[in-house]
């Protein structure tokens, strides 16, 4: 997390290198990459998105369009695409990227699993399930093959695949891949890596998606342990554990306990990538969340404020993170009856989630969900049965008929029917 002494060394790099090998050297190439990853990791998309297309041309113009220096390339500016929602044009990118690995390196070199990983995770992003599970299949039949059933990429393949399964509520089916995960990753590494960290906290995470809480708090405690033995108090790693943990006790309405980890979360974030890093403003949303919960409105309001101002100006207006925010803030005005603010905010955001995400996204379905509700605290509750019905068939579709969410929906219908006196 030592941006800010990283990046003058990064520039004196590019600098040297560019007097002494000239503007187009592959080398300059190199140093221009790394410096658009510095400014990625903080948040800088603006700054960094230049810097990979030059990085880039140059790579091509000096190795050709063919080179596996190109593929990296292309899957890092994907990479940053990614980040900022703009998923349609990180695909073509990885698909491209995919295809110079496969060409050079064989169907079966590691580095295609992870560019099949790669864009697994983008499928997944947008909630293309079907699609990114043979994706995420073939990578780890390629990684068992090539590197072993015990590597610490199979254990990363494994996790992926179990986060997949997560998404879809297909929690029995995740468990076991988690733990196995987590089994490589402490022999392969020790006990206290960071990636032991990492595969402890996602298992606490699927625990903690059950309900089950006294068994993900342990893990959470032991990923944080971690983490702070091997990075220090003061890493942004160590931010998100803490409010992993804090967002554990939220849900068991731990209150007290909660928001104090959730404010050295930001603190954290805030000394270390600054105070408008997307980070930040997920710290600050999630604080806002807790003011909310304990109906600590006027506090709450300025925090989901301050976040959304942050992700719009990082991100763009129509990332999904931008959507989350216009929600959480609707779902704010709601609750204090301020209906009328909240209903343009309920149907921007839904309406961002349908462009970046796709008409059948689960989050669609919850924005439905949530516009459903707000008609039918204001008695309109024939639109409220439309986008009930609506978000019902989308989300059976997506995860099934047996997920969480459905049992919601339906007892949100019943409770409307109730309502309407049937």
């Amino acid at each position: 997390g030592r941006y800010t002494e990283a990046e003058p060394l990064y520039q004196e790099s590019l600098a040297i290198r560019k007097e002494k090998l000239g503007d187009n050297h592959p080398d300059v190439a190199t140093s221009l990459n790394n410096l658009a990853v510095l400014y990625q990791s903080q948040g800088r998309y603006t700054e960094a998105e230049p810097l990979y297309k030059e990085s880039l041309a140059i790579t091509k113009e000096k190795l050709g369009d063919n080179h596996p220096n190109v593929a990296q390339s292309l899957n890092n500016l994907a990479g940053l695409y990614e980040s900022q929602g703009r998923y349609t044009e990180a695909e073509p990118l990885y698909q491209e990227s995919l295809a110079i690995w496969k060409e050079k390196l064989g169907d079966n070199h590691p580095y295609v699993a992870t560019s099949l990983d790669n864009l697994a995770l983008l499928y997944q992003s947008q909630g293309r399930y079907t699609e990114a599970e043979p994706l995420y299949k073939n990578s780890l039949a390629i990684r068992k093959e090539k590197l072993g059933d015990n590597h610490p990429d199979v254990a990363t393949s494994l996790n992926n695949l179990a986060g997949l399964y997560q998404s879809q509520g297909r929690y029995t089916e995740a468990e076991p891949l988690y733990k196995e995960s987590l089994a490589i990753t402490k022999e392969k590494l020790g006990d206290n890596h960071p990636d032991v960290a990492e595969s402890l906290n996602n298992l606490a995470g699927l625990y903690k998606s059950q309900g089950r809480y006294t068994e993900a708090e342990p893990l959470y405690q032991e990923s944080l342990a971690i983490w702070k033995e091997k990075l220090g108090d003061n890493h942004p790693d160590v931010a998100t554990s803490l409010n992993n943990l804090a967002g554990l006790y939220e849900s068991q309405g731990r209150y007290t306990e909660a928001e104090p980890l959730y404010q050295e979360s930001l603190a954290i974030g805030k000394e270390k990538l600054g105070d408008n890093h997307p980070d930040v403003a997920t710290s600050l949303n999630n604080l806002a969340g807790l003011y909310k919960s304990q109906g600590r409105y006027t506090e709450a309001e300025p925090l989901y404020q301050e976040s959304l101002a942050i992700r719009k100006e990082k991100l763009g207006d129509n990332h999904p993170d931008v959507a989350t925010s216009l929600n959480n803030l609707a779902v704010l005005y709601q609750s204090q009856e301020r209906y009328t603010e909240a209903e343009p905010l309920y149907k921007e955001s839904l309406a961002i989630i349908k462009e970046k995400l796709g008409d059948n996204h689960p989050y669609v379905a919850m924005s439905m969900s949530n516009l459903a509700l707000l008609y039918q605290s204001q008695g309109r509750y024939t639109e409220a049965e439309s986008l009930y019905k609506n978000s019902l068939a989308i989300t059976k579709e997506k995860l099934g008929d047996n997920h969480p969410n459905v049992a919601a929906i339906l007892n949100n219908l019943a409770e409307l029917d109730r309502l309407k006196g049937r």
